[in-house]
C-alpha cells in the first residue's frame, strides 16, 4: 500500500496548506470511513450521502495520521495534521495516479456491461498460478473504489487485475486515465444504463473509453461477436497504436469454444484443442473465461498452468453461487444484479441443470432500463420454458410483468406475482421440497438474496 511522508502526499494530491511540523509524518495507506480507518491511515473525506468532513476528528481519534480537507468547508480541526484540496474525490484520484506511476506493474483493466467480477475473478485466479496478482476487492470499482485499489497495492505486485464500472460519459475515460492498464478487457454490451445513456451506441462508446489510458502497443481483448464494439474500433485503432485481441462464440474470433457441456458442478469447454473447467454454471460463464484465456496466453501462461487456475477459481458472492440446504434444497444464487442479457443467460443455464424433482425461478425487478423497462421484463416472460422451468416467482412492480407474460403457459398457480417479500418467502418455503433447485436472479436494488436463509432453516 501507499506508504510515504505527507509532504509527498500534498503534492501527489495537488494539494497545499500542511503545516511544516507535519511534513515527515509517514502515512500507510488510506481510507474513507472513520469505523474502519487503521492506524497511520490517511483520512480522506469524501461527500456522499454523508459528508466525511462530519468524521474527520473520529477518524484521527481512531488512528487516522491526516486527514484532506476540502476547502469549501468550514472550521477546519485545528489539533489534526490537513492537507487542503479543492475537491477530496479529485485528490484521492491525483493521489492514486500518482502512485500507479510509481509501480512496476502490469495493469489489466476490465469492463463491460455484464460478467466484470466474474472475469476479474478468473483473470486473477488464473494469473495467480505465476504472478504475484493484486485484484479489485469486493465491488471496489467506481471512481472511489478503483483508486482506493490501486492505493492498498503492494509495491512488489506483479500484476494488477482492476475492475472499472460507469453510470455515465466519461467515467470510465477517467478511470483508464488513473489506472493506466497495459491491457483492456470489455465483456460485452449489454443495456444496463439505458436511462442515462439512452441507446446501445452510448453504451458501448462509454465502455470503448477504456483504450483512452492504454499506452501504444497496449492491448485491448474484447468481445468479437458484437458489432458495436468492432465498427467503432477500426475508427480507434486507425488512430491508436494499439492491438486487439477477440473472443466469442464465432470462429472469426481469436479465441473461441469448439465444444462444451455443463452438469451441475460447472462448465466443461475445450478451445484450439485444449480442455478446460470452471466450477461456475453457463455459457456466458464461458465466454468470460474465454478472456481470461485470451490475457493468460497473452503472457506466457500454457493450457496447463491456465485450466489449474480455473479449477481453483473463487468467484465474489452471488454470481450463480451455488448454495445446498441441509435438506438437499439447490439454491442458485445469482441475486448480485440483473439485466435482460444477463437474466435471459441464468435462466437458460437453469433450465439446461438435470437432475433436479422440480425448478422454481425467482426473478425481482431489472432497472435503469429506461423507457422500454416494462417490454424488457415481458420479453423475458416469454422466453420462460414451461417445459423446463416448474413455477416462476417474481417480485416487483416491473417483474410482475414477467410473470404476465409467462402464465399462459404455465398451470394454475405455477406462477405468482408478489410485492410483498416477506409472502414471497413464506409461498417459496412452504412450496419447495429436498431435491428442487431455486434460481435467485434481481437487480442489487431488490436484494433477493434476504431469501436464502429462510430456504436454508
Amino acid at each position: 500500500m501507499i506508504n510515504c511522508k505527507l509532504k509527498v502526499i500534498e503534492q501527489m494530491s495537488g494539494g497545499n496548506g500542511l503545516e511544516a511540523v507535519y511534513e515527515d509524518i509517514t502515512i500507510q495507506g488510506v481510507s474513507i470511513d472513520s469505523r474502519t480507518v487503521k492506524t497511520g491511515n490517511l483520512f480522506i473525506p469524501i461527500q456522499r450521502q454523508l459528508d466525511g468532513h462530519d468524521y474527520v476528528e473520529a477518524a484521527y481519534s481512531q488512528g487516522a495520521a491526516a486527514s484532506f480537507w476540502q476547502k469549501d468547508h468550514p472550521n477546519p480541526p485545528q489539533h489534526i495534521p490537513l492537507i487542503y484540496v479543492d475537491d477530496c474525490l479529485e485528490a484521492l484520484q491525483a493521489l492514486a495516479a500518482h502512485y500507479r506511476k510509481e509501480l512496476s506493474v502490469k495493469v489489466i483493466g476490465v469492463t463491460g456491461s455484464n460478467g466484470k467480477t466474474t472475469t476479474k475473478d478468473m483473470i486473477n485466479s488464473v494469473l495467480g498460478t505465476t504472478f504475484r496478482v493484486h485484484k479489485t476487492s469486493g465491488n471496489l470499482n467506481s471512481q472511489i473504489g478503483l483508486p482506493l485499489t490501486i492505493l492498498e497495492m503492494e509495491k512488489n505486485a506483479e500484476i494488477a487485475v482492476l475492475e472499472m464500472r460507469m453510470s455515465e460519459r466519461g467515467q470510465i475515460e477517467r478511470l483508464s486515465e488513473i489506472a493506466k492498464p497495459d491491457f483492456a478487457v470489455i465483456t460485452m454490451i449489454g443495456v444496463s444504463h439505458l436511462s442515462t445513456l439512452g441507446s446501445r451506441e452510448e453504451i458501448a462508446a462509454a465502455k470503448l473509453e477504456i483504450v483512452n489510458g492504454l499506452p501504444d502497443n497496449g492491448v485491448l481483448i474484447y468481445n468479437g461477436d458484437e458489432p458495436l464494439l468492432s465498427d467503432r474500433l477500426k475508427e480507434i485503432t486507425s488512430k491508436q497504436a494499439i492491438s486487439t485481441i477477440t473472443f466469442g462464440e464465432g470462429e472469426a474470433n481469436d479465441f473461441h469454444v469448439t465444444s462444451s457441456v455443463t452438469n451441475p458442478e460447472g462448465s466443461f469447454f475445450t478451445v484450439e484443442d485444449h480442455p478446460f473447467f470452471i466450477p461456475l454454471l453457463g455459457a456466458h460463464n464461458i465466454s468470460n473465461a474465454l478472456a481470461a484465456i485470451a490475457i493468460a496466453s497473452k503472457l506466457g501462461l500454457s493450457p496447463t498452468e491456465i485450466d489449474s487456475g480455473f479449477r481453483a477459481l473463487q468467484v465474489t458472492g452471488m454470481r450463480m453461487e451455488k448454495i445446498v440446504s441441509s435438506s438437499g434444497i439447490a439454491i442458485i444464487n445469482d441475486a448480485w444484479n440483473a439485466s435482460p442479457v444477463s437474466m435471459s443467460a441464468a435462466i437458460k443455464t437453469f433450465e439446461e441443470l438435470t437432475g433436479y424433482a422440480r425448478k422454481f425461478l425467482v426473478l425481482g425487478d431489472m432497472l435503469e432500463l429506461g423507457d422500454q423497462e416494462q417490454e424488457f421484463h415481458r420479453e423475458i416472460g416469454r422466453i420462460v420454458d414451461s417445459g423446463k422451468i416448474d413455477f416462476v416467482y417474481t417480485f416487483g412492480n416491473l417483474a410482475k410483468h414477467i410473470a404476465e407474460e409467462a402464465q399462459a403457459r404455465f398451470p394454475e398457480g405455477h406462477v405468482q406475482s408478489f410485492l410483498d417479500k416477506e409472502e414471497l418467502m413464506q409461498v417459496l418455503k412452504k412450496m419447495v421440497k429436498p431435491t428442487d433447485a431455486v434460481l435467485l436472479k434481481g437487480s442489487r436494488g431488490m436484494k433477493l438474496e434476504s431469501v436464502i436463509p429462510e430456504l436454508l432453516c
